[in-house]
């Protein structure tokens, strides 16, 4: 019984649509075998027009068939396969694991591997296969959907078992084809000397290994336990792979036969040679990788609402708006009143100038960066960590020759206002916030360019440009949007301008996504690397950019093995000067990604690293030890800071005590909580 299993056509390995065209030809051209009963698995095809076309074009031949589908709803509870991490081993910490690295493709594949076990489904369906047919015939062939057999290809098989009925196993090596053409040619017998396919004969036990996925040795597992000897017993096995397993009790009990050709791929150049082979598994990877994306982009996109907010919850705004939480809406108003009198603000306000010259460019000097005392033009400078250099700190004198303490206003005073219209019901504060989101995006003779090039320049450095680090500054987009969510909620915002916004926005990730800057920044191993990802996952979540939104979870995931230690401290944030400060920001930027994640089904909270690292390991750390930190002399601390990390604690560790209810709603920026932050999202 001849079982071929039909998977995904997986771009570029394959050529799009290449698994239905060798069914046809399959269908068209191969001969009919004497007592032997041909059946088909349609194998988890992602694709339900590709899936549809198939399965009419079996259904239009007479085929029996079984349907494995594909299904989306499943395929969202699929874990990434992160919680085996050691440290060292993400592409954070190991440059290897990086694009470009020696590593790259194959570390993307093992991140995949639970999800390529699901969409693949290779030993899974073999095993299918395998159920399906025992009992039914003496000899299974659970094959891949693009083998061909020649009638004398096929005799020689058969002739083979009938003189050698004794063997449990039959390996059929393969010969990879690039013109289909050639097997009609009956005399046709090239060198078959790639991967086999397996005959089993029915009274053997053997199953797939489940655990291999395709692209990494799952039928090869199956020879090694066989003790089918080939190339693949030289194969370099990489950290995470599966330790090679022993021989099986039928070891040895195989015979070699006949061949099989693998019909076209689309892509001739990766089946023909050494060079072939190694283009192959390169682009097999690739492949991989690209088809799990879209399948997590589909998944997240299925739950995503680019309108909905995604920090503040709708449920108890409409609750304040219906006269709970009095003494908070008193001082909502207050704070939107003051906001009334301020802005609207624009980088061409700033005295100074950045590098390039031009006003638009938003320009902010590196805080804690100083001239050099040995040098007479102080350049380079110098770092004096946690000394804030003059006018870089918010608000202080001399902040306004710059950018950072206006953009700080925009983002407040933005979200203050949309919060108060909200809760309020005041059409005014909504005009004015749209008037403030106009003037620093929007307006042509006054918008800021999509670009933090010149955030945090150190002077003498870097050819005067921002390294990465003043992405930081615009970290607050996460609450930001939510307030533009409201502001086009009440008309404020019209259609013209929410297209503008969203323009900007796009132009603003293709620069996060492309400069060296950026890339830079999103590696750091500090709070630095998880307000990137924060503020890359919100604007994702207001662009209704679900892969965006799949990669943040990916990499919040790899970054915790690195950044959180398995006591749940936070080591990179200790080192620093002011260690009570950084530890708490740090973990005011990872809760606020694991509220925006969770919105859409993604529970970053209940994850767990290797050694036990998560998101409530830290919270108890900081709540066991915030009082104990160190910080610089002289440095004024606010230590209810802490309240909405007690909050979430009580929220996501049952062993935690209940947390007294909060009583401040406003912090200072640097605190980074978001202002009014007890109507966030629970």
């Amino acid at each position: 019984m001849l079982v071929r299993i039909i998977g995904n056509d997986l771009e570029p390995r394959h050529r799009k649509g290449q698994s239905y065209d060798n069914v046809r030809f399959i269908l068209d051209n191969e001969a009919e075998f004497p007592d032997c009963e041909k059946f088909w698995i349609v194998n988890r095809i992602v694709d339900p027009k590709e899936e549809a076309r198939i399965v009419d074009l079996l259904q239009s031949r007479g085929q029996s068939f079984h349907k494995i589908p594909f299904e989306l709803d499943a395929y969202r509870q699929v874990p990434w396969n992160t919680d085996g991490l050691a440290r060292n081993q993400s592409r954070f910490t190991n440059a290897d694991s990086r694009p470009g690295g020696q590593n790259a493709s194959r570390y993307e594949t093992h991140l995949r591997h639970r999800k390529n076990l699901h969409v693949m489904n290779a030993n899974t369906a073999r095993n299918a296969a395998l159920e399906l047919t025992r009992g039914r015939a003496r000899w299974l062939m659970p094959w891949d959907g693009n083998c061909y057999l020649t009638q004398s290809a096929f005799q020689e098989i058969r002739s083979a078992i009938g003189q050698n009925p004794y063997f449990h196993y039959v390996i059929v090596p393969m010969a990879r084809i690039v013109d289909n053409a050639l097997v009609l040619d009956q005399t046709f017998k090239p060198a078959a000397t790639e991967e086999p396919q397996i005959i089993f004969r029915s009274d053997t036990a053997e199953l797939f290994d489940e655990q291999y996925g395709y692209g990494r040795r799952p039928k090869i597992e199956m020879l090694w336990r066989l003790g089918v000897p080939g190339p693949w017993d030289r194969f370099r096995d990489d950290a995470w792979d599966f330790p090679r397993p022993g021989f099986s009790a039928d070891a040895g009990l195989f015979l070699t036969a006949g061949w099989v050709a693998r019909l076209d791929s689309g892509h001739s150049h990766l089946e023909i040679g050494r060079a072939g082979f190694r283009a192959r598994l390169g682009k097999r990877d690739e492949a991989i990788v690209a088809m799990l994306d879209r399948c997590d982009a589909a998944a997240i996109a299925q739950k995503l609402d680019p309108a909905r907010l995604a920090y503040y919850d709708e449920a108890r705004l409409a609750a304040a708006r219906e006269g709970q939480d009095p003494h908070v809406r008193q001082e909502l108003r207050a704070c939107a009143e003051q906001a009334l009198l301020r802005g609207p603000f624009s980088v061409m306000d700033k005295s100074g100038r950045a590098p390039s010259g031009d006003p638009h460019d938003y320009f902010q000097p590196a805080p804690y960066w100083w001239p050099d005392p040995r040098r007479p033009d102080g350049l380079p400078y110098i770092r004096r960590d946690g000394e804030h250099a003059p006018g870089t700190a918010l608000y202080a004198a001399g902040s306004e020759a710059y950018d950072r303490t206006r953009l700080q206003r925009l983002l407040d005073d933005t979200t203050v206002l949309a919060l108060a219209t909200t809760v309020l019901g005041e059409p005014r504060y909504a005009d004015h916030a749209a008037r403030l989101v106009r003037t620093w995006f929007l307006d042509p003779a006054t918008r800021m360019n999509p670009n933090m090039r010149y955030a945090q320049v150190r002077w003498g450095r870097d050819n005067n440009e921002g390294p990465g680090y003043g992405i930081l500054e615009l970290a607050d987009l996460y609450f930001f949007l939510d307030a533009v969510r409201l502001i086009e909620r009440a008309g404020a915002l019209d259609k013209r301008d929410s297209q503008a916004f969203r323009a900007w926005l796009r132009s603003y990730c293709e620069w996060l996504d492309t400069a060296p800057a950026a890339q830079f920044e999103f590696y750091r191993l500090n709070n630095h690397g998880v307000f990137f990802d924060l503020q890359r996952a919100a604007i994702a979540a207001f662009l209704g950019d679900g892969a965006a939104l799949a990669k943040a979870g990916l990499h919040a995931r790899e970054r915790i093995a690195d950044q959180i230690a398995a006591d749940g401290s936070l080591p990179e944030e200790l080192s620093r000067t002011r260690p009570r400060h950084y530890a708490m920001f740090a973990l005011q930027g990872w809760t606020s990604l694991a509220r925006i994640l969770s919105s859409l089904g993604d529970d970053l909270w209940a994850y767990r690293a290797k050694d036990g690292q998560g998101l409530v390991a830290a919270l108890r750390w900081v709540a066991a030890h915030a009082d104990t930190l160190t910080t610089i002399p002289g440095e004024t601390f606010d230590k209810e800071c802490i309240e909405p990390l007690l909050d979430d604690l009580a929220r996501h560790d049952e062993t935690a005590g209940a947390q007294p209810q909060a009583t401040k709603p406003v912090f200072h920026p640097d605190c980074a909580i978001a202002p009014f932050w007890i109507w966030r999202r629970p």
